[in-house]
């Protein structure tokens, strides 16, 4: 006859076995993604929907994200219209899946990424309205010292 203590045990042991599961029942679509928005931005709009269509879970806040990007520690001067939290890493502004996806596979020490302004032509500035027009950019990889490198260059 099993005692409460060794029901008490299984029920222990089974949780911790499972929860490595939990994050992908909780995102089964992909990584999950806080976005800080102003609400009437349509440009953070389509790269939302960019993230959506690459497998991302996002959840949005239309709060304006001034406020929540000096709270993640990305300098102001690396600001855009939008801020992301993904995995412990800040994404600011229109950065590329690709990217994000590499920072998320590689874990370097860093704040996140950053597409400085609202470049044409990188993604959620990308569309009918803008022609075919794709200005070059860099992504930046930024560092807690408020230093940058160049993370991708787009040409």
């Amino acid at each position: 006859m099993k005692t409460r203590i060794d029901l008490q045990r299984r029920h222990l042991l089974l949780g911790t076995l499972l929860l490595p599961l939990a994050g992908a029942w909780a995102a089964p679509g992909g990584t999950a993604v806080e976005v800080w928005k102003d609400p009437s931005c349509g440009c953070c709009k389509d790269w939302i929907v960019y993230l959506e269509k690459a497998g991302f879970e996002v959840r949005v806040h239309d709060t304006g994200n001034t406020g929540v990007r000096a709270q993640l520690g990305m300098p102001v001067k690396f600001g855009s219209c939008h801020t992301a939290r993904i995995g412990g890493y800040v994404i600011e502004g229109h950065v590329p899946v690709r990217e994000i996806q590499r920072l998320l596979r590689e874990k370097p020490k860093a704040v996140g990424l950053t597409v400085p302004g609202m470049t044409i032509g990188s993604p959620g500035m990308d569309g009918p309205e803008y022609g075919k027009r794709k200005d070059p950019y860099d992504v930046l990889l930024v560092k807690a010292d408020g230093t940058s490198t160049v993370y991708q260059s787009y040409r």
